[in-house]
């Protein structure tokens, strides 16, 4: 048997085929679109590169979209979206598997970008990017203004524009591209920017992102996801005024307020000025009459409680009274008072210091001070002369010198004796002396010229009479003031009194000093 092949085919290598089906492959299917929907896809590989499978209702096919073609797609792959891919079949011999490498990529029509558009605005509204309760107010009074916009369309001269005609302040705009491939990341980064500005840079009170109408594949930049989450996370409120009032982007949820137009957004962003000055002026006209109002009604309370008011004889004329009755109370008082004591002091020791008692007491003492130094010269007497005789009879019995000693010596005891009985005579009167003197300034002390002396004074009326009480005073009646120096004549009058400090009263005799 022979070792040679009986058929002439020749023969490849594995490698070979491989090859060659490559080769065959990518030049017959170079360039081709393939609409078909999207599986097995979980995000790009940490490569960067994104691997999936497109498929219909019968086969599917691998794809794969390399690093750079991935960045360059105008919307997220995502799981069950139907998409037209274009770009070129190859093989990988590895596994002798073909696959398309996709180099653009869109949803398959607007169909497709709408379905993709509620199903992203389903699930940020889930997150709670779209909550009412998370939106903020405008400010009244905006310093600076943000647009985010292209600087070369007629959106931000609109813009710009309005604001003058309406409030002229500062504009800050931060140019981006409105549509296209990073519109959206220039857009998120434009608003994320405008929140980063600190102190040393004037930082926007609110922030306007605005385009002009188009398609939705030309708004498509707005409904990035990027987007709406910057705009959802922006501590400035934001106004979003992209296309005209029939379109709407999921940036129109995400933000603040919602303006139909770029030139409506600045109508919402600043009041009119000139309203403004006419409000503050009509608020002030409104304040310049509430106040004149209430103070006229301010006035007619005053009045009225004025006249409400009691008048000062009113008011004066119960404690007038009470002072009254008090003076009164306070006369009687006084009076009785002064009787009470007087009583008193005559009963007493009033009655054992009269003047005439006193002055028939000194005469008694005088009297028996008489008759003690009567008694006494007449015992000196009688004592001299029993001594005398004595010495007489002594004088019989003795000699002469011992009779001049006796003598001598009884002459000194008479002249003791005498010494002895003028110092207690002296004594005596002196001690008399002293008590009849102390008696007497006593007497002194309460006569009614010492209190006159004092600055008292003694009234009279214009018969002489004593005047006891204010009431028995007549208006215009003329009195007599008797000082200790002399009297002095006066009359009453019906002029107010200044009360002062009232004098304390004495009565001395039949009459009141004052």
């Amino acid at each position: 048997m022979s070792d040679e092949s009986p058929t002439n085919a020749a023969e490849f290598t594995v490698s070979e085929i491989s090859g060659a089906l490559k080769r065959l492959v990518e030049d017959s299917f170079g360039n081709v679109r393939v609409r078909g929907e999207i599986s097995g896809y979980r995000g790009p590989h940490s490569s960067g590169h994104a691997y999936f499978s497109l498929k219909d209702d019968k086969s599917r096919i691998e794809a794969v979209v390399w690093r750079g073609s991935f960045s360059k797609l105008k919307f997220q792959p995502e799981e069950g979206m139907e998409v037209i891919a274009t770009g070129k079949l190859t093989t990988f011999p590895g596994s002798s598997k073909y696959q398309i490498v996709i180099e653009q990529m869109e949803p398959a029509g607007a169909g497709a970008l709408m379905a993709l558009l509620d199903e992203r605005k389903r699930r940020l509204s889930a997150e709670g990017l779209f909550a009412a309760e998370a939106k903020q107010l405008l400010p009244f009074m905006p310093r600076v203004i943000g647009v985010v916009t292209s600087p070369t369309g007629a959106v931000i001269r609109d813009i710009i524009h309005r604001i003058n005609d309406r409030f002229p302040l500062h504009v800050l705009v931060w140019p981006v591209r409105v549509q296209g491939e990073t519109c959206g990341q220039e857009v998120a980064n434009a608003v994320n920017g405008f929140n980063a500005l600190d102190d040393d840079f004037p930082r926007p009170d609110v922030i306007i992102v605005a385009r002009g109408g188009g398609s939705l594949e030309d708004l498509w930049g707005f409904n990035d996801e990027i987007v709406v989450r910057a705009v959802a996370a922006s501590h400035i409120p934001v106004i979003s005024a992209v296309g005209h009032e029939t379109d709407w982007t999921l940036i129109d949820f995400a933000a603040d307020v919602r303006a139909p137009t770029p030139t409506g957004a600045a109508e919402m962003a600043v009041p009119v000025r000139a309203d403004l000055v006419a409000h503050v002026a009509g608020l002030g006209a409104r304040l310049a009459g509430a106040q004149s109002r209430l103070f006229e009604r301010k006035r007619q309370a005053v009045r009225a409680a004025g006249r409400a008011l009691p008048s000062v004889d009113m008011l004066m004329a119960l404690p007038r009274r009470r002072f009254d009755e008090a003076v009164t109370r306070l006369e009687r008082g006084l009076t009785s008072g002064v009787h009470i004591k007087r009583v008193r002091f005559s009963g007493g020791a009033g009655a054992r210091l009269q003047p005439e008692l006193l002055k028939r007491m000194m005469e008694r003492r005088a009297q028996t001070l008489a008759q003690f130094r009567e008694r006494m010269d007449r015992g000196v007497d009688a004592s001299r002369s029993k001594k005398v005789q004595r010495f007489d009879r002594l004088a019989s019995r003795v000699t002469p010198t011992a009779l001049a000693a006796k003598v001598q010596l009884g002459r000194q005891k008479s002249s003791d004796l005498m010494q002895r009985a003028d110092r207690s005579m002296g004594v005596r009167l002196a001690r008399g002396k002293d008590r009849l003197n102390g008696v007497w300034r006593l007497a002194q002390g309460l006569s009614h010229e010492r209190i006159l002396e004092r600055g008292f004074a003694l009234v009279r009326d214009e018969h002489g009479a004593m005047v006891r009480s204010k009431s028995k005073v007549a208006s215009g009646q003329h009195l007599s003031l008797q000082f200790l120096d002399g009297q002095v004549s006066v009359q009453e009058t019906s002029a107010p009194v200044v009360q002062k400090p009232k004098a304390k009263t004495v009565v001395a005799g039949q009459g009141a000093l004052f």
